[in-house]
């Protein structure tokens, strides 16, 4: 049986970000949360740091990504297609049981386009 991809934790941790920057939105206000969780393509270079699930569209997230071609970028993602995704040798996207966020989503953002890819 394969590995859950978003733990329950996670998940809920991405949706109650997602609402804390729907309020911020409101207000006008800067949110900039670390990342909850980091997902990767073993075989293809692909990386997503999500930092946020919109509550009312599950599917939905916000986060960093870059899908191996050196354009790392902020935005949104749907979590059926990370899901859905191969990389060279078929394998499917794998959550990094060991990534420890240390700093905002922006602050990855930076060092990602500073370097054309993401690292951490």
């Amino acid at each position: 049986m394969a590995p859950q991809l978003i733990t329950k934790p996670q998940m809920s941790a991405l949706i109650e970000n997602g609402r804390k920057s729907r309020i911020a939105q409101q207000r006008d206000q800067l949110f900039d949360p670390q990342p909850v969780i980091k997902l990767f393509t073993p075989d293809a270079q692909a990386t997503w740091l999500l930092s946020e699930i919109d509550p009312d569209d599950l599917d939905l997230a916000f986060g960093l990504y870059d899908l191996g071609l050196g354009f790392p970028e902020l935005g949104l993602v749907s979590l059926t297609e990370i899901r859905s995704v191969r990389g060279k040798l078929g394998l499917p996207v794998e959550r990094d049981r060991y990534f420890k966020p240390d700093k905002p989503l922006s602050a990855y953002a930076d060092a990602a386009r500073a370097a054309g890819y993401i690292a951490a």
